[in-house]
């Protein structure tokens, strides 16, 4: 039975995984995430996922490796870190009334055979009219300067929000936790088998 690792340390991606109650161990992959010219989003999402499968893979035996990489797109361009109040002020703004796509790069990896699933899972977030007060004050309360695109999506972003489009919620926090079912489904690993006995209180 292939063992499973998540090639990423993000406290997030863990506990989405751990929602599934199947066993795992994490693992930080060490890759350059820098984008190819003229790589489009989707295409990069997808690479940087595979990248960290196969960094991860070489210090596993007889194990399927999950990898996953997102990224925050607005008006075909995607979205940096803030890092200043001044910068995230700017970025809700531009938000205001308008979409943001969150792409979510996700790849299993089969370290017996080399063979990689991969695909790109998008969900879509609607932004309510934003006031400048409200703003201000999301960004003083919330601090989302390391954040992509100004907003925690897992926190008081969700004050921003008119509506959630998109096939499985998950994926907006960084793995869609349905297509993870069935790209492990095609390696032979169902979840529900493997899943470890919940507490009746739960």
């Amino acid at each position: 039975m292939n063992s499973i690792v998540l090639a990423s340390t993000s406290p997030y991606r863990k506990m989405l995984l751990e929602k599934l109650a199947i066993p795992f161990a994490t693992d930080k992959p060490d890759v350059d995430e820098t984008p190819i010219p003229n790589e489009s989003p989707d295409a990069l999402v997808e690479r940087l996922a595979v990248l960290k499968a196969q960094a991860v893979a070489k210090h596993h035996n007889n194990a399927l490796i999950i990898g996953s990489d997102q990224v925050a797109v607005h008006e075909g361009k995607i979205l940096g870190k803030p890092h200043t109040k001044e910068n995230a002020r700017k970025q809700l703004l531009s938000f205001s009334g308008n979409r943001v796509t969150f792409l979510t790069g996700l790849c299993v990896l089969n370290t017996n055979t080399g063979e990689v699933k991969s695909l790109v899972e998008p969900f879509h977030v609607h932004f309510r009219t934003l006031k400048i007060d409200d703003i201000n004050h999301y960004i003083d309360v919330e601090q989302p300067l390391n954040c992509a695109g100004s907003f925690k999506s897992e926190g008081l972003g969700i004050c921003l929000f008119n509506k959630l489009e998109g096939n499985d919620p998950n994926t907006l926090v960084g793995l869609p936790l349905i297509q993870l079912t069935h790209l492990l489904s095609t390696f032979s690993y169902d979840v529900l088998t493997n899943a470890k006995h919940l507490s009746a209180n739960r």
